[in-house]
C-alpha cells in the first residue's frame, strides 16, 4: 500500500512530468529478473528490446506497486505480457 501511494505522488500513475526515472525502472528490472517467468521474457531479443527502449513498457516498470503485483500475482504477469505483444505489433 505504500508503494501505490509513494508511485501516486511521485508520478509513478498518470506520469505528468513524461520523465522517467531510469534507476528506479532498472532496480525493478532487477527484481523482476529472479522471477523464472520473467527471465523468458528478459532472454527473449524481441521483448529484451522492449524492456531496454520502448518508453510504455519502461513507465510501467517504473511503478514499485505493479512490479510487486506482478510478482506475486499471475494476472498481473499475464496483464503485462499483453501489454509487451501491443507494443511489439506497433
Amino acid at each position: 500500500m505504500i508503494d501505490f501511494i509513494s508511485d501516486l505522488l511521485s508520478g509513478g500513475i498518470g506520469d505528468s512530468t513524461g520523465v522517467l526515472n531510469t534507476r528506479k525502472i532498472d532496480s525493478n528490472i532487477k527484481l523482476l529478473r529472479q522471477q523464472e517467468w520473467f527471465k523468458k521474457i528478459y532472454e527473449n531479443n524481441r521483448y529484451y528490446s522492449l524492456l531496454i527502449g520502448n518508453r510504455e513498457v519502461r513507465a510501467y516498470l517504473q511503478s514499485n506497486f505493479r512490479v510487486k503485483r506482478m510478482i506475486h500475482n499471475e494476472k498481473s504477469q499475464a496483464k503485462f505480457l499483453l501489454l509487451l505483444n501491443r507494443e511489439l505489433k506497433l
